[in-house]
Parts: structure tokens; C-alpha cells; sequence
């Protein structure tokens, strides 16, 4: 069983609330536009960390992290991309790819709100941590946290923290 903290939209900023988090996981991952890559190098002493680039991210950003992060955690496949979209919207560059090759759960950032909702069509579960960082027109900071357990996802929780630092 592995402890997943998902995040993402960090946009730079992380502090003693996302670190107390990352903490109790067992693997963090980070879903994009992460910003100034001390974010990243902050999680990675504490915690194994996968993550993906975003549209804000740059090439430094872009050379550690790939587009799309496609991986194994227990007996879930994973997709994590930052533009995604959502079941019925996904995004033009994704949408082969899930279609051809649905991975059971797939997690994409950017739209800075929280979604987690099953995709019947495509049998896959999708989920958007929202954003955790303090730029943006969110009102409330966001993150998931869920366990994979063999083949379930399961124990999900929506961590809510004050914009305010």
C-alpha cells in the first residue's frame, strides 16, 4: 500500500502546510506548473517525488520533469499530464492517448479547481488536486490524498488550506 500527497500549481510557492503533508506520504507527486524548481528540490529531501512540467514551468522545469508521466504504482497504471482536461473535455493533445490506452487513473493540474470524477466512457478515474500554491484566482488552496492498495484507489481526502501565508 503506498500513501499518495497529489498536488500541483504550485507556481513557486510551497510551504510549512504542504511540507507537513508531504511528510506523511509515502510518494508525492505533482501535477504541473510547479514554478521555481526549489519547490521540487523541497519535496525530494523528504519524499520520492513524480511529477510532470506545466505551461508556466521552464526549460530547467522541462528537462527534470516530462510532459506526460505514465508509470505503475501498485497495480494501477497512472497518467499525469498538466493540461488534461476532464471526462467529456478532455484536452486535444491527451485525448488519443486515453482513448487508445486508458490508464485506470489519470491526473492532470491546471485548471487550479479540484475534480475528482469516474469516466464511465473510458473506465478510468479521473482527478485534479485543484492548486496548491498562492497564485491564481482560487479563493482556498488544494490537494488530494488517497492510497493505492494493490488495484484500488481508495481512503481519498480533500486537503483545504487559506490562500493566506
Amino acid at each position: 500500500m503506498k500513501k499518495i500527497l497529489l498536488l500541483s500549481d504550485t507556481h513557486s510557492f510551497i510551504d510549512e502546510k504542504i511540507l507537513k503533508y508531504v511528510r506523511l506520504a509515502d510518494e508525492v507527486w505533482h501535477a504541473g506548473d510547479i514554478g521555481d524548481l526549489t519547490v521540487t528540490d523541497e519535496i525530494k529531501k523528504l519524499k520520492p517525488l513524480r511529477a510532470v512540467y506545466g505551461n508556466i514551468d521552464n526549460d530547467k522545469a522541462r528537462m527534470e520533469f516530462p510532459l506526460n508521466n505514465r508509470f505503475f504504482c501498485e497495480g494501477v497504471e497512472v497518467l499525469i499530464t498538466h493540461i488534461g482536461g476532464y471526462p467529456g473535455k478532455y484536452n486535444q493533445a491527451i485525448r488519443d492517448e486515453l482513448k487508445n490506452n486508458p490508464p485506470k487513473l489519470f491526473i492532470c493540474g491546471h485548471s487550479h479547481i479540484l475534480k475528482v470524477q469516474f469516466d464511465k466512457t473510458l473506465n478510468l478515474l479521473h482527478m485534479n488536486p485543484g492548486a496548491a500554491g498562492i497564485h491564481g484566482f482560487h479563493q482556498v488552496r488544494t490537494m488530494l490524498r488517497f492510497e493505492i492498495d494493490g488495484e484500488q484507489i481508495k481512503a481519498l481526502e480533500i486537503i483545504e488550506m487559506e490562500k493566506k501565508v
